[in-house]
């Protein structure tokens, strides 16, 4: 796969809010160090939000237009955290992209964006939120449950994820302890939790190839394996597993070649895309060109298809062949 087709299933639409973008960052997260890492890393002003949004994007559509292997991007939104009357509970929720931005965004750059909504199963308006976003012409829903306090196994979501199969969108869940947002119970990163969702019919997405994300320690490869034995609807993205606390789990998969069937590609975006994995791995000719690159969708492509790890685009998985 050389040419530029692939679908980047896990891209981050991040925004200050403005006022009117229905955005919002506590400022706890604003003072974090990661947060403040990134604004300096991408040279955005917290005091000029509009300014900072359009910078973002900006950026964000240089890279990816100039990518030589991706053609388009999935930007994720991030719903908030509610509480047991499926009321959004502002005080416990740190960071919200809301989906009308999201798909305000994608509608801007059809070409090169695909909307990516979030919906926290939890909130009253759950199933109707589906249904709007669908008609809006969404591609998927994602959930980060240790950030947005849910358990996504509880049976009381079965409807929610009966109206995604139904709705034909996929269910990308993050899995493993989060560490850019700030997970509140990180044990509703287990992949396991995912089999309620499989088992209503819904298309599952786990990122980050269920790693764990604790450097050496991958506790969930046996979960992965038995998932996609078990569930033809069960899929992983590759995103983020060249950061050096996942990258155990891209060695892992390249002596698993039959796991490839069901990555699906993604980075991570803004996160960086290393190359230490390949250290001592693959020829001087190929590491070079790896350290040479510096386009990230193109780097986490170098990286991972150098080390022999296969991977789908997204596009194979909503536009099957008839």
């Amino acid at each position: 796969m050389t040419d530029k087709t692939l679908i980047d299933c896990h891209v981050h639409l991040a925004a200050l809010p403005d006022g009117d973008n229905g955005c919002y960052i506590s400022p706890k997260m604003l003072k974090s160090p990661l947060f403040r890492f990134l604004l300096w890393k991408h040279q955005l002003s917290p005091s000029n939000p509009r300014e900072a949004n359009r910078k973002y994007l900006d950026d964000l559509l240089t890279e990816l237009r100039a990518s030589r292997h991706v053609q388009k991007a999935v930007l994720l939104g991030m719903d908030g955290v509610y509480d047991q009357n499926g009321r959004l509970n502002q005080a416990q929720t740190d960071f919200l992209i809301s989906n009308d931005y999201v798909l305000k965004t994608t509608r801007a750059c059809p070409n090169e964006f695909l909307a990516g909504v979030s919906i926290n199963p939890q909130r009253r308006d759950a199933i109707d939120e589906i249904h709007r976003c669908a008609d809006a012409g969404a591609t998927l829903v994602k959930v980060l449950p240790n950030t947005q306090q849910f358990n996504p196994a509880d049976t009381c979501y079965k409807a929610f994820y009966q109206t995604l199969a139904e709705r034909k969108l996929p269910l990308l869940s993050h899995v493993g302890y989060e560490f850019t947002l700030i997970g509140k119970d990180q044990s509703l990163g287990d992949p396991d939790r995912l089999r309620t969702a499989l088992d209503e019919g819904a298309t599952v997405i786990a990122a980050h190839a269920c790693s764990y994300g604790l450097m050496l320690y991958e506790k969930f490869i046996p979960t992965f394996q038995d998932l996609a034995n078990r569930y033809p609807n069960f899929y992983a993205d590759i995103s983020a597993l060249t950061l050096p606390n996942r990258l155990k789990m891209l060695l892992h998969l390249r002596r698993h070649p039959k796991l490839h069937e069901r990555l699906l590609f993604g980075t991570d975006y803004p996160l960086s895309v290393f190359h230490i994995a390949a250290w001592g791995r693959v020829g001087w000719q190929p590491l070079r060109d790896m350290i040479r690159t510096k386009n990230r969708f193109d780097r986490q492509y170098l990286v991972c298809t150098t080390l022999g790890v296969g991977f789908k685009s997204l596009a194979q998985l909503l536009y099957p062949p008839p």
